[in-house]
Protein backbone atom coordinates (compact mmCIF):
# COMPACT_ATOMS: atom_id res chain seq x y z
CA UNK A 1 0.00 0.00 0.00
CA UNK A 2 2.81 2.88 0.65
CA UNK A 3 4.24 1.68 -2.35
CA UNK A 4 1.35 3.01 -4.50
CA UNK A 5 1.03 6.09 -2.15
CA UNK A 6 4.63 6.78 -3.38
CA UNK A 7 3.97 5.82 -6.94
CA UNK A 8 0.77 8.38 -6.97
CA UNK A 9 3.10 11.35 -5.34
CA UNK A 10 5.03 10.82 -8.32
CA UNK A 11 2.88 10.96 -10.95
CA UNK A 12 1.39 14.29 -9.46
CA UNK A 13 4.74 15.63 -8.67
CA UNK A 14 5.61 14.80 -12.56
CA UNK A 15 2.26 16.26 -13.81
CA UNK A 16 3.41 19.42 -11.20
CA UNK A 17 6.91 20.02 -13.04
CA UNK A 18 5.62 19.48 -16.40
CA UNK A 19 2.33 22.06 -15.78
CA UNK A 20 5.47 24.24 -14.19
CA UNK A 21 7.22 24.29 -17.55
CA UNK A 22 4.46 24.54 -19.75
CA UNK A 23 3.77 27.85 -17.87
CA UNK A 24 7.24 28.99 -17.78
CA UNK A 25 7.81 28.65 -21.16
CA UNK A 26 5.96 31.59 -22.58
CA UNK A 27 8.71 33.54 -20.89
CA UNK A 28 11.69 34.21 -23.25
CA UNK A 29 14.41 34.43 -20.83
CA UNK A 30 12.92 30.78 -18.84
CA UNK A 31 15.26 28.01 -19.39
CA UNK A 32 11.68 25.91 -19.43
CA UNK A 33 11.59 26.83 -22.93
CA UNK A 34 13.96 24.38 -23.73
CA UNK A 35 11.96 21.84 -21.61
CA UNK A 36 9.51 22.27 -23.75
CA UNK A 37 11.37 22.23 -27.06
CA UNK A 38 12.42 19.01 -25.74
CA UNK A 39 8.97 17.49 -25.25
CA UNK A 40 7.92 19.01 -29.11
CA UNK A 41 11.42 16.92 -30.23
CA UNK A 42 9.95 13.61 -28.44
CA UNK A 43 7.14 13.19 -30.54
CA UNK A 44 9.23 13.49 -33.68
CA UNK A 45 9.33 9.67 -33.59
CA UNK A 46 10.28 9.29 -37.59
CA UNK A 47 14.15 10.66 -36.49
CA UNK A 48 17.08 8.50 -36.57
CA UNK A 49 19.05 7.42 -33.42
CA UNK A 50 21.72 9.54 -35.41
CA UNK A 51 19.63 12.24 -36.16
CA UNK A 52 17.73 12.44 -32.21
CA UNK A 53 21.27 12.32 -30.87
CA UNK A 54 22.46 15.56 -32.53
CA UNK A 55 19.13 17.11 -31.81
CA UNK A 56 19.74 16.15 -28.14
CA UNK A 57 23.40 17.26 -28.62
CA UNK A 58 21.75 21.17 -29.64
CA UNK A 59 19.65 20.43 -26.93
CA UNK A 60 21.96 20.40 -24.38
CA UNK A 61 24.33 22.94 -25.93
CA UNK A 62 21.14 25.57 -25.56
CA UNK A 63 20.60 23.87 -21.86
CA UNK A 64 24.87 25.25 -21.26
CA UNK A 65 24.69 28.38 -23.04
CA UNK A 66 26.66 27.89 -25.95
CA UNK A 67 24.17 28.73 -28.73
CA UNK A 68 26.68 28.72 -32.08
CA UNK A 69 27.20 24.90 -31.21
CA UNK A 70 23.37 24.42 -31.08
CA UNK A 71 22.55 25.98 -34.51
CA UNK A 72 25.50 23.22 -35.33
CA UNK A 73 24.05 20.38 -34.24
CA UNK A 74 20.54 21.00 -35.11
CA UNK A 75 21.83 21.97 -38.50
CA UNK A 76 23.97 18.63 -38.42
CA UNK A 77 20.68 16.75 -37.23
CA UNK A 78 18.36 17.97 -40.09
CA UNK A 79 21.20 17.58 -42.91
CA UNK A 80 21.11 13.85 -42.06
CA UNK A 81 17.19 13.70 -41.95
CA UNK A 82 17.05 15.62 -45.92
CA UNK A 83 20.07 13.43 -47.18
CA UNK A 84 18.10 10.29 -46.00
CA UNK A 85 14.68 11.43 -47.73
CA UNK A 86 16.74 12.83 -50.80
CA UNK A 87 18.53 8.63 -50.81
CA UNK A 88 14.82 6.62 -49.60
CA UNK A 89 14.47 5.89 -53.02
CA UNK A 90 18.24 4.84 -54.28
CA UNK A 91 18.51 8.15 -55.55
CA UNK A 92 16.74 7.76 -58.64
CA UNK A 93 14.66 11.38 -58.28
CA UNK A 94 17.93 12.90 -57.65
CA UNK A 95 19.60 11.42 -60.22
CA UNK A 96 16.94 12.33 -62.87
CA UNK A 97 17.34 15.99 -61.48
CA UNK A 98 20.94 16.41 -61.38
CA UNK A 99 23.15 14.40 -64.43
CA UNK A 100 26.08 15.43 -63.33
CA UNK A 101 25.62 13.48 -59.90
CA UNK A 102 24.83 10.36 -61.73
CA UNK A 103 28.15 9.20 -60.79
CA UNK A 104 27.60 9.28 -57.04
CA UNK A 105 26.49 5.67 -55.64
CA UNK A 106 25.63 6.49 -52.15
CA UNK A 107 24.11 9.97 -50.50
CA UNK A 108 27.67 9.61 -48.32
CA UNK A 109 29.25 10.46 -52.05
CA UNK A 110 27.22 12.97 -52.78
CA UNK A 111 27.50 14.38 -48.78
CA UNK A 112 31.84 14.65 -49.56
CA UNK A 113 31.16 16.17 -53.08
CA UNK A 114 28.23 18.45 -53.39
CA UNK A 115 27.93 22.14 -51.28
CA UNK A 116 24.55 21.54 -48.59
CA UNK A 117 22.65 24.42 -50.36
CA UNK A 118 22.66 22.17 -53.41
CA UNK A 119 21.14 19.71 -51.41
CA UNK A 120 18.50 21.85 -50.16
CA UNK A 121 18.24 22.77 -54.27
CA UNK A 122 17.88 19.15 -55.32
CA UNK A 123 15.44 18.71 -52.46
CA UNK A 124 13.20 21.24 -54.29
CA UNK A 125 13.65 20.28 -57.54
CA UNK A 126 12.16 16.18 -56.64
CA UNK A 127 9.59 17.76 -54.90
CA UNK A 128 10.53 17.23 -51.43
CA UNK A 129 10.23 21.13 -50.41
CA UNK A 130 8.25 23.96 -51.90
CA UNK A 131 9.95 27.24 -52.80
CA UNK A 132 9.38 29.09 -49.53
CA UNK A 133 10.50 26.35 -47.59
CA UNK A 134 13.89 26.14 -49.94
CA UNK A 135 14.39 29.71 -49.27
CA UNK A 136 13.52 29.56 -45.52
CA UNK A 137 16.72 26.42 -45.36
CA UNK A 138 19.17 28.57 -47.69
CA UNK A 139 18.21 31.13 -44.97
CA UNK A 140 19.29 28.34 -42.17
CA UNK A 141 22.04 27.50 -43.62
CA UNK A 142 23.39 31.18 -44.10
CA UNK A 143 23.09 31.08 -40.05
CA UNK A 144 24.04 27.88 -39.30
CA UNK A 145 27.60 29.46 -41.36
CA UNK A 146 27.91 32.06 -39.29
CA UNK A 147 27.80 30.48 -36.28
CA UNK A 148 30.41 27.43 -37.41
CA UNK A 149 32.65 29.87 -38.78
CA UNK A 150 34.20 33.09 -36.87
CA UNK A 151 31.71 36.03 -37.56
CA UNK A 152 30.52 38.92 -35.46
CA UNK A 153 26.94 36.73 -34.98
CA UNK A 154 26.16 35.68 -31.59
CA UNK A 155 22.52 34.09 -31.21
CA UNK A 156 20.81 34.04 -28.13
CA UNK A 157 18.79 31.92 -26.01
CA UNK A 158 15.54 32.59 -28.04
CA UNK A 159 17.00 32.85 -31.67
CA UNK A 160 18.36 29.43 -30.86
CA UNK A 161 15.08 27.93 -29.98
CA UNK A 162 13.58 28.56 -32.94
CA UNK A 163 16.63 27.84 -34.62
CA UNK A 164 16.28 24.68 -33.53
CA UNK A 165 12.38 24.45 -33.57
Amino acid sequence: MNLEIIRGFQKKARAFEDEAHHILSAHESSQSRIVSLDHTRRRLNILSLQQDELFQQALACIEKGVFRAAHVMAWAGFIDFLEQKLSSDGLVKVKKVRVGWESYKTIEEIREKVPEHQLIEVAFDVGLLSRNEMKSLLGLLSKRNECAHPSGYKPGLNESLGYVS
